[in-house]
């Protein structure tokens, strides 16, 4: 299965409106970032053990075997992972204020719905990842 059916069959998976929600997430970063590398990671580790929510990644960071962006269902919502800042303060610090109604780590964006947040100081955030 390669990567791509296996994003398609996790986005199908997702009960609405989450599925549209991270469908149109997924379009907009692969809008932002065309030319990024795709990743499926399933959420478990090398012996099967569900460690994670499955996400999906853009990108490679230049440091390390891991994407630079990730999006991912969770039980409240939706996260969007932003990888790779050295400085954990930076994202609250910088888009804390002005994302809209979301909590925003060191590294994840979470949000109830898309409808919550400003997307284009989401898109700026994505646009900004090392």
């Amino acid at each position: 299965m390669t990567v791509e059916s296996q994003i398609e069959a996790y986005l199908a998976g997702q009960p609405e409106p989450k599925r549209t929600e991270l469908t149109q997430l997924h379009e907009r970063i692969r809008g932002l970032m065309p030319d990024a590398e795709l990743w499926f990671l399933d959420g478990t580790d090398a012996s099967g053990k569900v460690v994670s929510n499955p996400n999906v990644g853009y990108g490679r960071q230049a440091d390390r075997d891991f994407y630079r962006v990730g999006i991912s269902a969770n039980t409240s919502g939706i996260s969007v992972y932003l990888m790779g800042f050295e400085d954990r303060t930076h994202l609250p610090r910088t888009i804390g204020d002005t994302i809209g109604k979301a909590t925003v780590t060191g590294y994840c964006v979470k949000f109830r719905k898309l409808a919550d947040i400003d997307l284009e100081v989401l898109d700026a955030a994505i646009r900004s990842v090392p």
